[in-house]
């Protein structure tokens, strides 16, 4: 079930920053400098320091972004996320119920899936887009590519082996747009706190990503 406004909103910007930390304070700093680079699709993972919190926070400073989550493991899990307000959903596997459940509150939600049988059969089920992931355990850029024929009409993001490096050419092996969590983040960035730099990255990025054209 595809939703016109996030698949737009994923042409548009094409990378999806995924933050994970057990620091409330330096997530918020983390999302407001790749925000900084030009980013507008933040996802915070539900397994990080008070996510439901951090959430409301984001949507209040970036109202120009779309704020989600993801790691999202149950329905319990999934509902408390809606009420935090998150505006997309990223599960890392295929749940029948959840996906009702994130369709019936017309919340945009990107299951996990790796083979065809699992990306179809969350298709089915009712989602937005399907995660690849781990990408990279079926071998990456050409895996997506292979995907394309037979399932071309299903919305993709790869994560789990997508860098600042090769984002553009999943982009370009047909996939909708593409996720990257510790590439934008190296930890001694983050440990140092050099959010100018983790900007830099996060705008050379979006420049790569937006030569593209569909």
């Amino acid at each position: 079930m595809s939703d016109p406004v996030w698949l737009s909103q994923l042409q548009q910007n094409r990378a999806i920053a995924v933050i994970r930390s057990a620091d409330m304070g330096l997530a918020h700093k983390m999302a407001m400098a790749v925000v900084a680079g030009g980013m507008h699709l933040i996802e915070i993972t539900w397994n990080s320091d008070r996510p439901g919190q951090l959430i409301s926070q984001l949507r209040a400073d970036l109202p120009h972004c779309l704020i989600g989550t993801g790691t999202l493991l149950n329905v319990a899990q999934l509902e408390d996320a809606i009420a935090a307000g998150a505006q997309f959903l990223f599960t890392p596997h295929v749940d029948r119920l959840m996906i009702q459940t994130a369709v019936a509150a017309n919340i945009p939600i990107i299951p996990g899936a790796l083979t065809p049988t699992e990306i179809v059969t969350a298709w089915n089920y009712g989602a937005t887009c399907v995660k690849v992931f781990p990408v990279q355990a079926m071998g990456g850029i050409n895996y997506i590519k292979s995907l394309q024929g037979p399932l071309g009409n299903i919305p993709v993001i790869p994560t789990g082996g997508v860098t600042l490096e090769n984002a553009e050419e999943f982009i370009q092996a047909g996939a909708i747009a593409v996720g990257l969590s510790g590439q934008l983040f190296p930890q001694h960035l983050v440990k140092e706190e050099n959010w100018q730099a983790i900007a830099s990255q996060a705008h050379m990025l979006m420049q790569r990503l937006q030569r593209i054209s569909r």
